[in-house]
């Protein structure tokens, strides 16, 4: 019934094609009560998403096309992101379309806020960037990487995105992969780490491999090593807070400069050295996989350089 490669988005509305053989209850001039009931029987959208466009007059059959207001625009004035001193925030974007986008986050930028008004973080980069292109959609992430950590982030720019993106981050259909140094050589030189991960009663910001805590699965594979460090290629398949660093730390190998989980101080380094490599989801729209990858920053080179990786 609906073919996502003919939908088109116009304005805050997205005008889907229904063609000559389209099912009965979708015939132009439906009204919208029954045009929601036949949509929610077919299963093709969230039915929590249809209500919500049902509930602020967002559908329509007319013109030979179903018209979902997907697009609403965001009343961003007067938000603390905006109205707040300082540098504003920006952030490079990897991938974008009507329905996501992808920034480059940089080390020391936060993703969130860690309080109310807070700047300098992604979002408000996010923010930013969809206003600067004239287009205030809600953008809202749909993962997060610690401070300290670059790489790529994901963001929906609408309801339904942000929907059928965090179901695919329930199903672990978002893949992201990272590059980290490490201390030692790991044994084996490739597996899975598959140990829970609780809060450290001890100290408020660690985490720790506790058999109360949640499941936590991380694969990784040893790319190089050279002078008592190595390059690992990392996959996780949960995504407990601080995971990568805790992992590599409990098999005896902290990552670089890692010093919160038992690395010595770097002299170069003041942070772990841990980078998103790559992050692939399937489009909220056309469910196409999509890859985007982010360039490794010059601070993660440098330090190749060093240890001769």
């Amino acid at each position: 019934m609906i073919d996502p490669a003919l939908a088109r988005r116009e304005g805050e509305w997205l005008r889907v094609p229904l063609g000559e053989k389209r099912p009965a209850g979708l015939e132009d001039g439906t009204h919208p009560h029954d045009a929601r009931r036949r949509l929610i029987a077919e299963g093709v959208f969230p039915e929590k998403w249809l209500n919500r466009l049902f509930s602020t007059g967002g559908i329509r059959v007319e013109h030979g096309a179903l018209w979902l207001k997907a697009f609403p625009a965001y009343d961003w004035t007067g938000h603390p992101f905006l109205s707040g001193g300082g540098e504003p925030a920006a952030a490079e974007a990897l991938y974008e379309d009507d329905w996501c986008l992808v920034l480059l986050k940089p080390v020391g930028m936060p993703v969130h806020p860690a309080h109310p008004g807070m700047g300098g973080t992604l979002d408000e980069a996010a923010v930013r960037h969809v206003l600067r292109a004239g287009d205030p959609l809600p953008v809202r992430h749909i993962h997060r990487l610690d401070r300290d950590t670059s790489g790529p982030v994901l963001y929906a720019k609408n309801d339904l995105a942000q929907m059928r993106l965090d179901e695919a981050m329930r199903l672990k259909r978002i893949e992201r992969r990272y590059v980290a140094i490490v201390h030692g050589v790991p044994r084996p030189r490739s597996g899975t780490i598959d140990a829970p991960i609780g809060r450290d009663r001890h100290h408020a910001s660690r985490r720790r491999v506790t058999p109360g805590g949640d499941r936590a699965v991380t694969h990784y594979e040893t790319v190089k090593a050279s002078g008592g460090l190595s390059l690992v290629r990392v996959r996780l398949e949960t995504g407990r807070t601080h995971q990568i660093r805790v992992h590599f730390s409990h098999i005896g190998h902290p990552l670089l400069g890692d010093t919160l989980y038992g690395a010595p101080a770097d002299p170069f380094l003041s942070h772990q050295a841990l980078h998103g490599e790559s992050l692939v989801f399937p489009h909220p729209w056309t469910g196409e996989e999509i890859t985007v990858a982010a360039p490794r920053p010059r601070w993660f080179d440098d330090a190749l350089r060093r240890a001769g990786l």
